[in-house]
């Protein structure tokens, strides 16, 4: 592919700018906040680099577009895509980052952090033994590449690792994976579940209130998609004890509006989607290489099929 002028766009641009001048590209580049952002910029480039950008933005200008996060649900969800123009996704250390995150969420549960800090302060000693992860079982939602990394760090600890998946093919750190139809049977004895879903048609308000009512007890852990989640459903799944807990780091509006109950609710616990940031210098790693791959030929392992949405 013929890639000659490129579009970047992001809030991180003088960070991007200077790690692509390292790689000393031969393609002119134009970096651009999305406000600045014009459609004379898409018809002038080849190629655009970014994170999602304002609804109904004109894609089918370009010939490739890359994204700068691992998710493309901005660019393809509920909206038309040309399948003509390429669409490729960053793929760093996503997963690693994410199952970080995940597992200190676990162990802040199992360890008992939140009840020995009320205990610190009102100086009670009071001996709460803590829980072993090992034969605690887990399910995941999501076992691409994400989803695999949560799964392999999670049964190093002797976790036992359920994946759910449109497939349900088996896949490696997974005690079993199950089709997506066939879900409910695992829920019911889950200890934590882990949404690590693209937003897709079929993921949108998955998560609602008939998933919840087949939970016992669970810790929920949302780093897919806010919208995969209906939060007045789960809201009242904490309410009647089908979910312990729930840690959220992604939400349907983001920010989280002040008045969203998620805010004050004791027993969530919210994060400003940070689980699997995306650094300055593994962005432009990816995207050079991507690029690189498209001007010689070589395969993609970050070739985003659009009609699944991801």
């Amino acid at each position: 592919m013929d890639i000659q002028k490129i579009v970047i766009v992001s809030p991180m641009i003088k960070e991007l700018k200077a790690y692509i001048e390292h790689y000393k590209l031969d393609q002119e580049i134009r970096y651009l906040t999305e406000d600045s952002l014009a459609e004379k910029d898409l018809d002038w480039a080849d190629a655009f680099c970014g994170f999602q950008i304002k609804k109904n933005t004109n894609y089918s200008k370009v010939k490739w577009v890359h994204s700068l996060g691992a998710g493309v649900d901005g660019f393809l969800y509920d909206q038309d895509w040309d399948d003509n123009v390429l669409l490729t996704r960053t793929v760093c250390s996503f997963g690693q980052r994410i199952g970080e995150y995940c597992l200190s969420y676990l162990l802040r549960d199992t360890q008992a952090h939140q009840e020995f800090a009320k205990q610190q302060k009102k100086k009670s000693w009071n001996e709460i033994p803590p829980a072993l992860l090992r034969g605690k079982k887990v399910v995941i939602y999501g076992t691409g590449e994400i989803g695999r990394k949560v799964a392999e760090m999670l049964s190093v600890f002797g976790m036992k690792v359920y994946g759910i998946s449109l497939s349900g093919k088996h896949k490696p750190d997974f005690e079993q994976v199950m089709a997506i139809d066939a879900h409910f049977s695992v829920i019911k004895e889950a200890d934590y579940v882990i949404n690590t879903l693209p937003l897709t048609d079929k993921t949108a308000d998955f998560f609602d209130k008939t998933f919840f009512e087949q939970a016992r007890n669970i810790g929920f852990i949302n780093v897919g998609r806010g919208r995969s989640v209906v939060d007045e459903a789960l809201l009242e799944a904490i309410d009647k004890e089908h979910v312990r807990f729930a840690v959220l780091d992604v939400f349907r509006d983001e920010p989280l509006p002040e008045a969203h109950p998620f805010w004050e609710h004791p027993n969530i616990a919210i994060t400003p989607h940070i689980s699997a940031v995306t650094t300055a210098k593994e962005a432009v790693d990816c995207f050079v290489d991507t690029l690189k791959r498209l001007e010689t030929g070589k395969s993609l392992e970050n070739k985003v099929d659009v009609q699944k949405g991801y």
